[in-house]
């Protein structure tokens, strides 16, 4: 089973969102087949904890446009050098970029398929 359609959707939504926060390396996984917990990781870096959470802050508004409701939030408060985002169907990961070169997630979960978000950055 693939991640659903609207998963993918709030997927992009997320994306975009990141890359008009000017994030780096923006991607999106689709781990339904190895999780059941959630459908799509949504990957994005920022070069310090003020843009970590400036990213997250704009994916959550973005999404609770789109009436997406999130479930919780972690790694905010302090440095936000990694900030996860739980919205259900979606999971959203920003991190500082040293921290996203040492977790390597799209390496640990490099055999899932990926969403493509690329044409997404040059909506700003």
């Amino acid at each position: 089973m693939t991640a659903t359609p609207e998963s993918i959707s709030k997927a992009r939504v997320a994306a975009a969102a990141a890359f008009e926060k000017v994030a780096t390396s923006v991607i999106a996984i689709d781990v339904s087949e190895r999780l059941v917990l959630t459908d799509v990781f949504v990957v994005a870096s920022g070069e310090t904890g003020r843009q970590v959470r400036a990213i997250v802050d704009g994916i959550d508004e973005a999404l609770h446009k789109e009436g997406v409701r999130r479930i919780r939030r972690e790694g905010y408060e302090g440095e936000a050098h990694w900030v996860l985002v739980d919205y259900g169907d979606i999971i959203v990961h920003v991190q500082q970029d040293e921290d996203r070169e040492y977790y390597a997630l799209e390496k640990l979960w490099g055999d899932c398929p990926s969403i493509d978000v690329s044409d997404l950055d040059g909506e700003r």
